[in-house]
């Protein structure tokens, strides 16, 4: 399983958002509208992950969907944008819904999703939660499968401009998340994601590193910064509550 991409529930919209990171000499793009859901949002790809800026584009719609993720949108924004989740990649989705209730843990069975985009053409995928109250409490990722492959999913979105030549000199190096009990989630999600631990406060997926340390204020367990390799500014940028430190 791999890192498919960073939620990052924020106000702003869409094409506010692109300008401002283009503006930062990164390639985001609007990526379209979840007409089911109320939100609509910009990404910024890189070679085999992204960032998702999540926004509402229909209140009404959004607080009368029953769906998971935008459910604790909703209960985040309440109080600040900031990171929300991440989204793992897996290719067998069904596979790994069964593989998580023999374990006894609940799901919310497989979902089905599309997004139209900007130039009218739908993207569908399938996604699987674990069932959970929407608390301040870290949540757990959430899991896609594309309906494409990676390889024609990329085709596709180079074809439309998503993804331009400078989008694949980055890669997410590292997800930072600040929780109460750093120990006891590292085993939680290694049960849960099957993944590797690399040391005492990181597990490893095959793109990306989880890094979990202690919460020294507040009380909301998040993601809190994102490392990003590919890139030689010094400076981190602060974006709506979230921070993105970069190196080459």
């Amino acid at each position: 399983m791999y890192l498919d991409h960073i939620v990052h529930f924020v106000e702003k919209n869409p094409l506010e958002i692109a300008e401002d990171w283009q503006q930062q000499g990164l390639h985001a793009v609007v990526g379209g509208q979840h007409i089911n859901w109320g939100t609509y949002n910009a990404l910024l790809y890189t070679k085999n992950s992204y960032i998702e800026w999540l926004s509402i584009e229909d209140e009404h719609i959004a607080q009368n969907t029953d769906h998971p993720l935008i459910s604790l949108m909703l209960h985040d924004l309440k109080k600040s944008p900031g990171f929300g989740t991440i989204c793992i990649r897996t290719s067998k989705i069904d596979v790994l819904k069964q593989e998580l209730e023999e374990k006894g843990i609940e799901t919310s069975g497989v979902l089905y999703a599309e997004r139209k985009t900007t130039s009218g053409f739908g993207r569908k995928w399938k996604m699987l939660f674990i069932r959970e109250e929407v608390s301040d409490q870290l949540p757990m990722p959430f899991f896609i499968e594309w309906q494409e492959t990676d390889e024609d999913r990329y085709e596709l979105l180079k074809k439309d401009g998503t993804i331009v030549e400078s989008n694949l000199q980055l890669s997410i190096e590292s997800c930072e998340f600040h929780v109460k009990k750093p120990r006891e989630i590292i085993k939680k999600w290694e049960k849960y994601l099957n993944v590797e631990q690399y040391d005492d406060q990181t597990l490893l997926l095959p793109n990306t590193k989880l890094v979990f340390k202690q919460l020294e204020d507040g009380t909301k367990e998040r993601l809190i910064r994102v490392q990003i390799k590919g890139d030689s500014r010094q400076e981190a940028i602060i974006y709506e509550q979230g921070e993105y430190r970069f190196k080459l």
